[in-house]
């Protein structure tokens, strides 16, 4: 696929998805980093993983994707990431975060500093800061991106406990993009202060004036996506598909989102590409896109650590 030369950075969890029939690599951000790679962008991944096997097939899996993988930090003393996820008859997944992960330790260094410099746009979550260390980290970065002019995408990924009324303001306040789900508005309209009794393209431009936001997205499943600029409104239907599961389709979303806002595509042909590209995963049951061929395809199956 031809490539666009925009530098993608993703921050936060590298883990794996324990599902019934064994594990899968995973993690929101590391999901969003492999389809941005497939969709051309230069991709860069910053989190921390544990020094076992688990870590190494995690580093070799995003390598197969040609992500730059030196800001991943092997750490002796955490392990690697695990989530237990069940799937309810729909696909819609139920997950277990398991605490005191790699990616709960992301420290910041001036190696990480460059790369957020260079960078056209800059991914993050509102998990991945749930440890106190990755979260001075990621606002860090999210700093620099600022000071340089980069795009800051927010991916809301509100999982109980792991989050407050604080975190969700501040990682909105740091970002210029913001997207979320349909189930996340209502706590992100309550932690924010603003009405929630009103319309739904009402709120997601409320949060867009509030923040001087670039966009807010809201994806719908189904039923596709709504999405609000200062000069535009885009409700993009949902794309019939089989659902398997729905675990990664939200990320893979967000990555065509961002490739098309880093094009300058027209914000209806963004809508279009993302939710296509999100039905296209919802039929599969991995959650980022199928390897480079010259990659082992079992590398996809974790190993204890």
């Amino acid at each position: 696929m031809t490539q666009h030369n925009f530098l993608v950075v993703g921050l936060g969890e590298v883990l794996w998805d324990l599902f019934p029939e064994g594990a899968r690599f995973g993690g929101a951000p590391a999901n969003f980093a492999c389809h941005a790679a497939v969709l051309g962008c230069d991709v860069a991944m910053v989190s921390a993983v544990g020094d076992g096997p688990r870590g190494r097939e995690a580093i070799g899996i995003l390598r197969g994707y040609g992500i730059d993988t030196t800001m991943i930090q092997r750490l002796e003393d955490a392990p690697t990431g695990t989530v237990g996820v069940s799937l309810d008859a729909n696909g819609k997944p139920t997950f277990v975060i398991h605490e005191g992960s790699a990616w709960d330790w992301i420290a910041w260094t001036p190696e990480l500093e460059a790369r957020i410099i260079e960078a056209d746009a800059v991914y993050f979550g509102t998990l991945g800061q749930r440890g106190g260390v990755s979260r001075t980290t990621i606002r860090c970065a999210l700093e620099v991106a600022s000071e340089s002019g980069s795009s800051r995408i927010l991916d809301v990924n509100l999982r109980e406990p792991f989050y407050d009324a604080a975190l969700i303001r501040e990682s909105i306040e740091s970002t210029s993009v913001l997207k979320l789900s349909d189930d996340e508005l209502e706590p992100v309209v309550a932690a924010c202060g603003l009405d929630s009794m009103a319309g739904i393209e009402t709120r997601l431009r409320a949060l867009l004036d509030r923040f001087g936001l670039d966009l807010v997205v809201m994806t719908r499943g189904a039923e596709g996506a709504l999405l609000v600029s200062p000069t535009e409104t885009v409700d993009q239907p949902g794309i019939p598909t089989t659902v398997h599961n729905t675990v990664g389709a939200g990320d893979s979303f967000t990555a065509a989102l961002v490739t098309g806002l880093l094009r300058g595509d027209p914000l209806r042909s963004i809508a279009r590409a993302a939710c296509e590209l999100a039905a296209s995963v919802c039929a599969q049951p991995g959650t980022v896109p199928e390897l480079p061929s010259h990659t082992n395809p079992r590398m996809f199956f974790a190993r204890t650590d």
